[in-house]
């Protein structure tokens, strides 16, 4: 290692001190490396606001950037690694790297990680989860209605119509229950909602099987959403908060049976 010699035949006292010495100066190292990593990210970070890139423009090609950043190959492509990972930027090999469309991708995989270490404790963290969609979807009902005159109704009524018919032949159809929740959201003109509520609604698809006790049945799971619908079409505010609560309640349900305690179901050891 430059910078650090150690003579031979040293004291112990002096040993010591030398070693000290090598840890302080790899720790400095390593400070800074994740120091000058930070201020990468927040310089491209800053570029793409400064330059008013909205998701799905194209960043600089990687020599302009390593040109008006001042850094090197290797660490720009590690913060874009790092940026990528959270969903700031799009990565497409071989086109170039964009900036990214999806800026909650890193929450959803944090909380899919979450939610999968959850289910093999005490469920607080799915319990938690479930609570903060119910307070946002709660809280969205009044603001669905006002924006009745830009629902399309006939794309939820499609929707929940095809529900019904897979439901006929005992298959759930998921893409169609997402299909419902975003027609029903997109026209409040709130992305970041309509971003947040998709997180929670694939992190829960993709929990179901781990989560204690009996999936609704599709029939059930169907006319929930029939009941949102009804109500939606009527303009009845108290019906639809019923309806939005009751499309919560099986899923509540299967959470109440779950174990409260870490020690209640044992860790898989594969």
């Amino acid at each position: 290692m430059s910078g650090i010699t150690v003579a031979r035949g040293s004291a112990p006292g002096n040993h010591r001190s030398t070693l000290a010495a090598v840890e302080r100066t790899v720790g400095e190292r390593v400070s800074g490396a994740r120091a000058n990593q930070h201020a990468l990210r927040e310089s491209i970070k800053g570029l793409i606001v400064a330059r008013g890139l909205e998701p799905g423009d194209s960043l600089p090609t990687e020599s302009e950037l390593m040109k008006e950043l001042g850094v090197s190959r290797h660490p720009l492509r590690e913060a874009m690694k790092a940026l990528e990972a959270v969903g700031i930027v799009d990565i497409r090999h071989g086109y170039g790297t964009y900036v990214g469309s999806g800026p909650l991708s890193g929450l959803e995989a944090g909380l899919a990680f979450r939610g999968a270490l959850s289910v093999r404790g005490d469920y607080a963290d799915i319990r938690n989860l479930l609570e903060v969609r119910e307070v946002l979807e709660a809280g969205l009902v009044s603001r669905v209605l006002a924006a009745r005159d830009r629902l399309d109704l006939p794309e939820l009524a499609a929707a929940v119509t095809t529900m019904e018919e897979a439901a006929g032949r005992g298959e759930y159809a998921p893409e169609q229950d997402w299909r419902f929740h975003e027609t029903l959201y997109r026209p409040l003109g709130n992305e970041l909602v309509l971003d947040l509520i998709q997180v929670f609604w694939k992190v829960f698809n993709a929990l179901d099987t781990e989560l204690p006790g009996t999936a609704a049945a599709p029939a059930v799971i169907a006319r929930w959403h029939r009941a949102i619908l009804d109500a939606v079409r009527a303009g009845d505010e108290p019906a639809l908060r019923v309806a939005v609560d009751e499309h919560f309640r099986g899923i509540r349900e299967r959470l109440t049976e779950a174990p409260v305690a870490a020690t209640a179901r044992p860790r898989r050891d594969d």
